[in-house]
């Protein structure tokens, strides 16, 4: 039942048990003749406050409230008449009975064939449209089911209809799932005095496919970001060198493959690729599962709900699915779950502070399906040698703040521009960004720096540079060749 607005908060409210009595002062006091007529014509009058009207004579306001007002027997005016009927009259009704309900059969056995033929021939056009339609699929120039994995089992869907089991689904997809560890090494200062240590960090990957050499597993960009080396750990224990693929620093992804010729049989068999789901079914209240690398002490799984859908916050462009599963450091690049046991969003982040609980986030898959399948699609690289890393002959900066919020652009800010380097040579100059490098984004000084990495001297890369036209950024691509980093 809705509860009832009162614009006079001295006023008591109404509830449905007194607004007959309401009715009956209101025909009292106006006096309205007591007849049928008048009856129905307030009980007209009442209809329409079901749509939030309101009494003019008690200034009552009420909401979606269902009204029905009697009509005193005494009022309605009905006579019974009786009569005696003879054998004639029977005789009549039952011809009258038979020949109705012959014709009834007729037209109904006529109207039947006409929806059976109706129903067929409905059918036989729905199909040729079905047809015409799967005929004008067009395909990606890369889809996922390239990287169709064939070497290992693939998960199979399980199916919930008999109810959720967390354990279930864990036991299927921990197969998928393996934990990353990265080493980098770091520099502090101390009195003056540079110093270098071997850091180590941890993360979580998902098994999404293979190619015809090497295996295929997503994270985030954030995991991989800077590491010297990367090794994964998969469900047997087992720990393998991996190689970064490509990254996408906006969307916080990364692709790591494993070489298929140093997996062995045992390894194979016991890892499978992970089944995709379609994220964009997911609903507000869903329960799902995470499965990850909870600070780097190996696989573990967590449980909770969707909490919300199209979630915004500064690490990532693509909206978010909310969860209240818990999502640790460690879980960075896990698998999100729905209840068969489809992977429908990779954990990326949460929210951190002594006043905030299970507010965690992961990119939903459907919507980065086709970025994930462009970075299966590069070619893997691996860090070259230092004296043979690739010299672009710039000096940069990070991009202030300010820029970068009032012109929504990220990269790394040109200061300067060595005379005779591939840059001058190409027409690079101060104040331009670098916002991209052989079809990466670039989003900061040191990550150019890493990207070149990976790139030796004497190879030719796409260089996206922006410069500033007008009131905006316009972007142009340079093909630039590395040079040799001069001898200091």
């Amino acid at each position: 039942m809705s509860d009832f607005n009162n614009n006079n908060p001295g006023e008591e409210l109404y509830n449905h048990n007194n607004i007959d009595n309401t009715m009956e002062n209101y025909v009292q006091q106006s006096n309205i003749p007591q007849t049928l007529e008048s009856f129905q014509s307030i009980n007209e009058y009442a209809m329409q406050d079901n749509y939030g009207y309101e009494y003019n004579s008690s200034s009552l306001e009420y909401d979606n409230a269902e009204v029905n007002y009697m009509i005193p027997e005494s009022e309605i005016h009905q006579t019974e008449k009786k009569s005696i009927k003879g054998f004639g009259y029977y005789v009549k009704k039952t011809l009258l009975i038979a020949v109705t309900g012959l014709l009834f059969g007729v037209f109904a056995g006529i109207a039947f064939n006409v929806v059976v033929d109706y129903k067929q021939t409905k059918d036989k056009n729905d199909n040729a449209k079905s047809d015409t339609t799967e005929a004008f699929i067009v395909e990606d120039e890369h889809s996922m089911d390239e990287f169709e994995a064939t070497t290992i089992e693939t998960v199979a869907t399980l199916d919930n209809s008999s109810g959720m089991d967390v354990s279930d689904i864990a036991e299927a997809v921990m197969p998928s799932t393996v934990s990353i560890t990265v080493t980098s090494i770091e520099e502090y200062g101390y009195w003056g005095q540079s110093y270098e240590y071997e850091a180590e960090g941890s993360g979580s990957g998902i098994i999404i496919g293979e190619n015809d050499t090497e295996l295929l597993i997503v994270t985030n960009n954030h995991v991989v970001s800077g590491a010297d080396s990367v090794t994964v750990t998969f469900i047997d224990e087992t720990v393998y060198e991996a190689k970064v693929k490509g990254t996408n620093v906006d969307n916080d992804l990364a692709i790591i493959v494993v070489d298929l010729k140093d997996l062995s049989n045992e390894t194979k068999s016991a890892i499978k690729a992970a089944k995709l789901g379609d994220s964009n079914k997911l609903k507000v209240g869903e329960q799902v599962v995470a499965i990850g690398n909870s600070l780097g002490y190996g696989q573990s799984v967590t449980t909770g709900i969707v909490s919300a859908l199209d979630r915004m916050n500064d690490t990532n462009v693509t909206p978010l699915i909310q969860t209240d599963a818990a999502i640790n450091p460690g879980n960075s690049g896990g698998a999100l779950l729905n209840m068969n046991g489809e992977v429908i969003g990779i954990n990326s982040s949460k929210f951190a502070s002594t006043k905030v609980e299970g507010m965690g986030y992961a990119i939903p898959i459907t919507q980065v399906e086709n970025i994930i399948t462009e970075l299966m699609s590069r070619e893997t690289r691996e860090k070259v040698d230092e004296d043979k890393v690739g010299y672009l002959g710039v000096g940069c900066q990070d991009v202030d703040p300010q820029t970068v919020y009032f012109y929504n652009i990220e990269g790394a800010l040109v200061t300067e521009v060595y005379e005779g380097t591939p840059a001058y040579k190409a027409g690079i100059k101060p104040n331009q960004i670098i916002v991209g490098l052989d079809g990466q984004s670039v989003t900061s000084a040191s990550d150019l720096v890493e990207k070149l990495q990976y790139y030796s001297f004497g190879e030719k890369v796409d260089v996206v540079v922006a410069y500033f036209d007008g009131d905006e950024y316009k972007e142009k691509t340079i093909k630039i060749r590395l040079a040799r980093r001069p001898r200091d």
